[in-house]
């Protein structure tokens, strides 16, 4: 059985991504320090998974990690530990430093050790974001070889290290390969972020709140479909190389809380509130690539993937009361990205 790593595996994508592994068959090692993002809930049906182990490790523990690879010998590992929230990198960068820059640092570190002594292939997928970009104007969406300009500390460390995974594959040949992803949405997403922070709200008839106008543009991939690119990145993309995955399709912020409203009739109303610090106004890949060279498209329309987390979040009516409200009943639940 292919046996991979997914750091970070307990968040919103990335137990995403150990349950579709687990229906492909592989045998999925979690990875995961268990931070505030991370939600028992997530994991709660695979936990007695024969073909799945949870390990709760920072990634900037080198020592744990390399006896983890060791023991396993996998021949992927996907990297999604990371933090990533805008509004708390604005609040307290320090902690993405040492997450997103230094964390993957030594996740590197410690592959290239591995590597070197157990003599055997394996294959990293860096999962990174389109925030790396910066602030793309209208006329313009961007391909692998943009320029990176970052707006803020998240995505500054962000872009940080996918320049480390890139030197890494250069200077010691580590065989990794980056993802740079547009914003995902699905079940399991910690309701500080826009479309589960909405769904609550609506849900328990409270104001909606947008920032600023409402008017910065976005594009929303469904959990599923970047899963799906994950994998055909891991399986035939090229080493060294960067993806872009995305819908190609951008909507503004009010668009998305008004599309929310239209599917749960109450009396919640939207509410524009001051904008962050340093707010980029639009994000836009390009993803032609991952489709012409990976055969990959996006199967989830955004009305469908909508509609189908609005129910599986009135399903799931205890995921929000496994999540703690302190962590996003203030400015951080205003969270567009």
């Amino acid at each position: 059985m292919k046996k991979v790593i997914i750091t970070g595996g307990s968040g919103f994508i990335g137990s995403n991504l150990v349950k579709f592994l687990l229906n492909k068959k592989y045998f999925v090692v979690n990875i995961d320090k268990s931070s505030y993002s991370a939600n028992p809930y997530n994991l709660r049906e695979v936990n007695k998974n024969k073909n799945y182990k949870y390990y709760k490790v920072d990634i900037n523990n080198k020592k744990k990690v390399f006896k983890i690879l060791k023991k396993y010998n996998p021949i992927g590992i996907f990297n999604l530990a990371a933090e990533s929230h805008v509004d708390r990198s604005i609040d307290n960068p320090k902690n993405f430093i040492n997450s997103n820059i230094l964390g993957v640092f030594n996740l590197l570190e410690s592959l290239r050790e591995y590597i070197k002594k157990s003599k055997k292939k394996i294959k990293l997928v860096h999962i990174s974001t389109d925030e790396v970009y910066g602030d793309i104007d209208n006329s313009k969406r961007t391909n692998e070889k943009f320029p990176y300009d970052p707006s803020s500390p998240y995505s500054a460390s962000k872009a940080s290290a996918d320049h480390l995974v890139k030197s890494f594959v250069r200077t010691y040949k580590i065989p990794a390969v980056i993802s740079n992803c547009c914003n995902n949405y699905g079940p399991n997403q910690f309701p500080e972020k826009l479309i589960p922070k909405l769904i609550y709200n609506i849900i328990n008839n409270k104001p909606l709140p947008i920032y600023g106008k409402g008017k910065n543009s976005r594009e929303w991939i469904h959990v599923n479909d970047h899963c799906e690119a994950l994998l055909k990145i891991f399986n035939k993309g090229k080493v060294g190389e960067s993806y872009n995955v995305g819908t190609n399709q951008n909507i503004t912020n009010i668009e998305i809380a008004k599309k929310l409203l239209q599917m749960y009739k109450n009396k919640s109303k939207i509410k524009y509130v001051k904008d962050r610090p340093g707010h980029d106004f639009r994000y836009a890949l390009d993803s032609k690539k991952i489709r012409k060279k990976l055969k990959w498209k996006p199967k989830v329309s955004l009305n469908v993937g909508l509609k189908n987390t609005f129910i599986w979040y009135l399903n799931n009516i205890a995921f929000f009361k496994s999540v703690s409200q302190k962590l996003y009943d203030k400015r951080l639940g205003l969270k567009n990205d």
